[in-house]
């Protein structure tokens, strides 16, 4: 009776060029074979200058290769039925002129967006009817309550986005960090679809 090894693919990986890439690296393996540290070492593809920036490695090419050097074992592939690798190219030290005009130009972008939404829900109207509510008295410009309202509106931002620079405020992710993490799930849908899997010349024997 075949001893059964269970596959598991893992969902992507980053790998460098010219690196070779074996079964542990793109996949978790659980068997009680004795064989296990040789499958762990098993090549499975080498990633060449060719390849640009993802590879896509199909679950039943893996098996496919498998079957060819371990024909007393069966796999069964438990999970996802591909792995991404992600090949990281060099990265070049932002220009920190470039940065500070990006930055400047979604400052002031920001700015306008929050002033015209200001102006179409009449703002400074309502803060004037509320000081007169409150007060009994007409003021244009009712300090006390517009320089908490600009102090909360920065919070709010703060709290929304979840983040100070760099440190997380909590542990909960931002809607911008979902909405990114969608973003990229949808992408590895696409690529995984799209994008040539493991070629039969580059496969290592």
């Amino acid at each position: 009776m075949s001893e059964i090894v269970y596959l598991r693919m893992k969902k992507s990986i980053e790998m460098p060029v010219l690196k070779k890439v074996n079964l542990k690296d793109i996949a978790h393996i659980s068997t009680t074979s004795r064989l296990k540290n040789e499958l762990e070492k098993t090549p499975i593809y080498r990633i060449t200058k060719k390849d640009l920036n993802v590879v896509i490695v199909d679950s039943f090419l893996v098996i496919d290769h498998l079957n060819t050097q371990y024909s007393g074992l069966e796999f069964q592939i438990v999970g996802p039925s591909h792995t991404l690798i992600r090949i990281p190219k060099h990265k070049k030290s932002p220009n920190i002129m470039i940065t500070a005009i990006v930055w400047l130009l979604l400052f002031i972008g920001t700015a306008m967006t929050i002033i015209n939404f200001h102006y179409d829900v009449s703002m400074q109207e309502v803060q004037q009817k509320l000081h007169y509510l409150l007060t009994g008295e007409q003021s244009q410009y009712p300090l006390w309550i517009q320089i908490p309202y600009s102090f909360g509106l920065g919070i709010g931002m703060l709290l929304f986005f979840n983040h100070w620079f760099r440190k997380r405020i909590n542990e909960e992710p931002s809607p911008l960090e979902v909405e990114i993490f969608n973003y990229q799930q949808n992408m590895d849908q696409y690529l995984a679809h799209y994008e040539n899997t493991l070629n039969d010349d580059k496969h290592i024997h």
